[in-house]
């Protein structure tokens, strides 16, 4: 048996395709003392994975040659930690491979839900981000207009969908028209506005009357500055991405109306990483738990599979391929 890895052969200068990407093999390795040898499940994709091809970030950046980072559902196969035994599902920086060896105190045991790709989507990084930016925050109040970016992605839909069951009124920014009928038939979005259709300072004005509250901003850039110029005096920005700005040239200018709108409107604009709340994990589950139980928030899952489908995969969710939460199944 070997251990198949996907290589980041080189990194992208322009866009990134699956040609920046290579199959390797190599012998499983073996955990030492303290180490545990994990299983790949369901690798988790994200836009940040992008992101790492170009610098630091909370993370060290990428390098040619490197194993491709990522996330992971993961099963423990071998090793001796306390309150880890084999079969135990954990969530893993294991990167783009079949096995992986890592420090058994840096891992914990998830819980035992089905279907277990929720454990990667509304129970994992995606449902959490959407929890405690929207709601720590953006600190939404019933009755306020809430506007979300990449509103069909992982992160964006259930940012929608938790706002709505806070009470208030929903816009989704999507890419194209069938997403954004969809963001309205079947998530419970008020509006939608389609981002390739034109101008979308002018859209968010007609589908925002009374102005935007609060913004989710996934992807920076022009869309940010629309929502911007929007916002009604003391809103409040969760700055959650830049996917805009991962693959390709740089935007040739930042948003306009920074720092001056965020000054003459008072904007409290706060970036964030989902770590930032670990202390409060435990209150988040119960309550993404309880909404998804009582039917209250859908869960939308995209799984691709095959290892060797990873490069396409992420290339197509930097496209806007998926709806809900993309992941790899592996094995």
């Amino acid at each position: 048996m070997t251990n198949r890895q996907i290589v980041l052969e080189q990194l992208p200068q322009g866009k990134l395709s699956s040609d920046h990407f290579r199959l390797a093999e190599t012998a499983i390795p073996a955990p030492g003392e303290g180490e545990v040898l994990v299983k790949t499940r369901y690798i988790s994709l994200d836009a940040a994975n992008r992101a790492w091809m170009q610098g630091a970030t909370y993370r060290a950046a990428l390098a040619a040659g490197d194993v491709m980072a990522g996330g992971s559902l993961a099963e423990v196969v071998d090793g001796k930690t306390p309150g880890l035994t084999k079969g135990d599902l954990v969530f893993a920086d294991t990167g783009w491979q079949d096995y992986a060896v890592l420090a058994g105190k840096s891992l914990s045991k998830l819980p035992d839900l089905k279907p277990v790709t929720h454990l990667l989507s509304v129970y994992g990084v995606a449902g959490l981000t959407a929890y405690f930016g929207l709601l720590e925050c953006g600190q939404p109040k019933a009755g306020e207009t809430v506007v979300v970016s990449a509103a069909a992605g992982s992160v964006g839909s259930l940012v929608g969908q938790i706002a709505k069951i806070r009470g208030c009124r929903v816009v989704g920014i999507a890419g194209g028209p069938e997403k954004c009928a969809w963001l309205k038939s079947d998530l419970g979005f008020d509006e939608a506005v389609d981002y390739k259709a034109g101008d979308v300072r002018r859209a968010l004005r007609a589908a925002c009357p009374n102005g935007i509250d609060v913004y989710f901003d996934n992807v920076g850039g022009e869309i940010f500055e629309a929502a911007l110029f929007n916002m009604n005096n003391f809103g409040r920005i969760a700055c959650c991405g830049a996917v805009s700005q991962y693959d390709g040239a740089a935007p040739p200018h930042g948003p306009r109306g920074v720092p001056g709108l965020i000054v003459t409107k008072r904007l409290n604009v706060r970036g964030f990483i989902v770590s930032d709340f670990d202390e409060q994990r435990e209150g988040a589950l119960s309550d993404l738990k309880s909404w998804v139980e009582g039917g209250k928030l859908k869960v939308l899952e995209d799984v691709v599979d095959g290892l060797e489908n990873a490069p396409s995969a992420l290339v197509g969710l930097l496209a806007g391929e998926n709806r809900g939460k993309r992941m790899v199944k592996v094995s």
